[in-house]
């Protein structure tokens, strides 16, 4: 038997001038294309959507070379913006790493908060001016939380275009209804309206699916069936629920990649419905990183699909938690289907 390790024993450290070359899009997606996604046939959306990303990458390569001068040489003209619309589970993180290894490089692959991230631990000059010579910068889930990180990345978009780096995005909203429902909603509004002049908007219908033909949330194990599990299992880690709620209100979000690297299977005791909203935006993080690294959750307590209460839900985060729902759930299918 092995002694579990916790990530809540985990501080992960992250060199600044690293953080550039780890843009890039998770291992879960290493192999994607346009080829090997597969639009669902009752949804067109998806077969148009295809179309969009490949007919962007073609136009992102051509405003990279740029226009020839009078006296020689050549100048990038301004980069493009691709906005893939859609709920979760519709294949637009597929698409966007698809759209990721098809450009030619230097590229980055990021979500919108380890853009943010990346901004504040170089500054932004420094990391304007390392993405400048990129061909496109690909954001997932670009969802705007905060009005400062609204601003920041707003001129970041809008300078590293200019310079001739073609934007794609990901969201679950289009970019003229970003911040609704949210808090500083005007402050919101007058920032976004300005992005979303950058971006051509595509829409990307269909089912989750992740969930497409699958069962409800499976019953939680018992604490001892976790133990049994974590014991049983080289790389495996075993936390307290509460315990690692606060241990991931120590950790910048960007770090959380870090803290899961490695673990083979994550089993988290005594889960239960969150009430404090920070809390419940950090476990989205989590969920996010988790998935990401296609590594098996398997709990004890509440039901996954309990962790966020009704009324969180019917707020203007809703679309995070139901995305970190789903994302939750398909990582304790892993398990079941690895036990």
């Amino acid at each position: 038997m092995n002694t579990p390790g916790r990530l809540c024993d985990r501080t992960p450290q992250i060199a600044p001038d690293a953080l550039i070359g780890e843009m890039v899009p998770p291992s879960m997606f290493d192999d994607v294309s346009f080829d090997s996604y597969i639009p669902d046939p009752n949804e067109p959306s998806q077969t148009a959507a295809v179309a969009a990303a490949r007919d962007f990458v073609e136009r992102a390569a051509k405003a990279r070379k740029g226009k020839r001068g009078l006296f020689g040489g050549s100048k990038p003209s301004a980069g493009i913006g691709l906005y893939l619309d859609g709920g979760f589970g519709v294949g637009k993180t597929h698409l966007l790493a698809s759209i990721y290894h098809a450009m030619p490089g230097p590229k980055a692959f990021a979500t919108f908060v380890e853009v943010t991230h990346v901004v504040g631990a170089l500054g932004y000059v420094k990391a304007r001016d390392s993405l400048a010579n990129h061909t496109v910068l690909c954001i997932d889930e670009f969802e705007l939380d905060d009005p400062g990180d609204t601003m920041l990345v707003s001129r970041l978009l809008k300078e590293l275009s200019e310079r001739g780096v073609s934007i794609v995005a990901t969201s679950n909203t289009l970019p003229g209804q970003l911040g609704e429902g949210r808090f500083a909603a005007a402050d919101f509004m007058r920032e976004i309206r300005a992005l979303s002049d950058i971006f051509t908007a595509v829409r990307v219908d269909g089912p989750d699916y992740r969930h497409r033909d699958l069962p409800p949330a499976p019953d939680p194990h018992s604490d001892a069936e976790l133990r049994d599990l974590a014991e049983s299992t080289d790389g495996a880690t075993l936390d307290d629920f509460d315990q690692l709620c606060q241990h991931l209100s120590t950790l910048h979000p960007s770090k959380y990649k870090a803290l899961v690297e490695g673990v083979t299977v994550a089993c988290v005791a005594g889960v239960h419905p969150v009430t404090d909203q920070s809390v419940a935006l950090r476990l989205v993080v989590l969920a996010d990183r988790l998935y990401d690294a296609s590594i098996p959750l398997m709990t004890s307590g509440s039901k996954l699909d309990e962790i966020f209460s009704p009324e969180m839900l019917a707020g203007g985060y809703r679309k995070k938690y139901l995305r970190a729902t789903s994302r939750l759930l398909a990582l304790t299918r892993f398990a079941e289907a690895a036990a």
